[in-house]
Parts: structure tokens; C-alpha cells; sequence
């Protein structure tokens, strides 16, 4: 869950020439993979990454402890860099590997089931152009398989790793961005450190938070430092048929609450559920005065005309 910052710090945030020439920094993005089963996915978003309208400097991907996986990948895309996990299972150590391969100025992270729009990361590197700005996460917009439940409202879409109502629509800093779609200048990592064994995915066990406590590490090592929201590098997340049910949200808001609980326990709980306090009082109280409606266009996505915009 991410969190909107109100004070931005001393001096003023620049906001990003898009219509510029491609100038700045250069970019390696890292995907993660741990299975088979995702194949057709993964495929996608390696071709999203290769249709970028800037292609990236490097693109990385890492397969989790999976010799299957690697074997295949490795014969499937021989242009890329495809490297086995060197860490602990799991996201976290997947990621960390992507980052001690990376050697580009930015570090940016797609989701093995996600689609990057075209334009993708010429609108992040764009954040980068204000020195203030240490790390740059984007809009993530739900692909439903089966189509969105009626009963699943947009702003649990956080559940199933997207962009929910109750983020901002323009550029803004915020507290910590989403895994499926963000981005760190390198150095970062060199200055606190990458993401912790102690969170984060292992498989398909849905925990998670990695990407909060590090970017709440970061925010307070740099503090003056700038994590920018940038709705407008987007991309699609694919939602399959069991994430759309009962039991995968309640287990998912299960799982987020004991990864809250463990952020809480390394970071302190004034940051690590800062976030979450003003969802409680905000959004989730403006859903539950609004007028009760049924069927799709009561949880019909606004922010889905993004990816129809980035596409063309």
C-alpha cells in the first residue's frame, strides 16, 4: 500500500519534462520468475519491455531457484541476461541478484505477469530529471482474466497488486511504491542495502512489504530524497481467475496484515503504518458513504483509460 505525501521536501518538487528529448540516466529493468506456469506471462512482458518506445539499457531476468525455468528462458530469450537467483528463495533474493547483475544508473522492477505500455520507461526516467528524486513507481492497472467480481470494489485493488482508489491521478510523492511497477536509482542500494530475506514473496505465498521497508530505509537515509508517484508510466498486471475470489482476499489481507505486522517490528510502526491509517480514515469511510450501487459499473476502473492512452 502506498502512501500519499503531503510536504514535499525543502524546495520545490520539478516536475517532468515528458516532451523532451531522451537524455539522464540509463536503465536496467529486472524481471523475477519462479515457475513454469507463467510462462505465456512472462513471455509478455519481455515483449512489452522490447516494444519500449526507449528501450531499456539492460534487461535482466531472474528465474527463482528453478533449473526448468532457467534451462528454457535462457534458450527462449538469447538476448537478455538470464541469471538464476544467487540468494535465498524467493522475491526478495531474486531481486537482489537482478541488482548485483544491474549497471545501469536506474533500477527499475516489472512483474514477471505484468505488460509494460510503450512509452513505459521514458516516463519514468523522466522523474529522474529532478536530483531530488531517489526513486519513481508508476500506475498498475489490473488485467482480469475472468473479468473484475461485482462484489470486488477498486479500492482493495491493492489486494491483488494494482493502483487503488485513494491514490492520487498526477504526480506526487509518496512513501513507498508498488513491486509490480517501480524503479530505484542504483546508488540507492549500495546506500542501505537491497531488499530483506525477512519479506517478500516466497512461490506463491502471498506476503509481501519488501518494497515498503526498503523504501522506508531509503526515505530516512535520504532524507531529503524524493519517492515519486508517476501515474502516468503504466502498466497492466494480470489478475488470474483465482485471485478473484473470497478466499484468495481474505488470505491475501490475511497475509498483507502479518507483513505490516513485521515492517512494524523493523522499521517502527509510525512509518510502517502510516499508510495504512490514512486509508482507514479517507478512503475506505468515502466508499462506504457513497451511494450503494450493483453490478460492474459499481467497481468499474476510471484510471483503465491510462493503459488505453499509453497504448496508442
Amino acid at each position: 500500500m502506498q502512501e500519499i505525501i503531503s510536504e514535499t521536501p525543502e524546495g520545490s518538487l520539478e516536475r517532468p519534462d515528458q516532451d523532451g528529448p531522451t537524455t539522464g540516466p540509463s536503465l536496467t529493468v529486472v524481471v523475477c520468475a519462479y515457475t513454469l506456469d507463467r510462462w505465456d506471462d512472462i513471455v509478455e512482458s519481455i515483449q512489452s519491455l522490447r516494444d519500449q518506445e526507449r528501450y531499456p539499457d539492460q534487461i535482466i531476468l531472474v528465474t527463482d531457484h528453478n533449473p526448468e525455468l532457467q534451462e528454457r528462458a535462457r534458450a527462449y530469450f538469447p538476448d537478455l541476461e538470464v541469471i538464476p537467483n544467487r540468494e535465498r528463495p524467493g522475491l526478495s533474493g531474486a531481486r537482489n541478484t537482478g541488482i548485483a547483475a544491474a549497471h545501469a544508473d536506474v533500477v527499475a522492477f516489472l512483474d514477471d505477469d505484468a505488460a509494460a505500455a510503450p512509452d513505459w520507461s521514458r516516463q519514468l526516467l523522466a522523474g529522474y530529471r529532478d536530483p531530488k528524486v531517489i526513486g519513481v513507481g508508476g500506475w498498475i492497472e489490473p488485467q482480469w482474466e475472468a473479468g473484475r467480481p461485482t462484489w470486488f470494489p477498486t479500492e482493495f485493488d491493492w489486494v491483488v497488486g494494482c493502483t487503488y482508489t485513494g491514490l492520487p491521478e498526477a504526480a506526487m510523492p509518496i512513501r513507498n511504491m508498488i513491486g509490480a511497477n517501480m524503479s530505484l536509482r542504483r546508488e540507492v542500494f549500495g546506500a542501505v542495502g537491497g531488499f530483506s530475506h525477512d519479506l517478500g514473496r516466497t512461490g506463491s505465498l502471498p506476503l509481501g512489504c519488501e518494497e515498503t521497508e526498503l523504501c522506508i530505509r531509503a526515505g530516512r537515509h535520504y532524507q531529503d530524497g524524493v519517492i515519486l508517484y508517476l501515474p502516468d508510466a503504466v502498466v497492466r498486471h494480470h489478475v488470474g481467475p483465482g485471485r478473484g475470489t473470497w478466499r484468495y482476499f481474505l488470505d491475501r489481507c490475511l497475509k498483507e496484515g502479518l507483513s505490516k505486522a513485521a515492517v512494524s517490528r523493523m522499521a517502527g510502526p509510525g512509518a510502517a503504518l502510516a499508510s495504512e491509517r490514512a486509508y482507514l480514515r479517507r478512503t475506505i469511510p468515502a466508499r462506504s458513504a457513497a451511494p450503494c450501487a450493483r453490478g460492474p459499473a459499481a467497481t468499474r476502473s476510471p484510471p483503465c483509460r491510462r493503459w488505453s492512452s499509453a497504448w496508442r
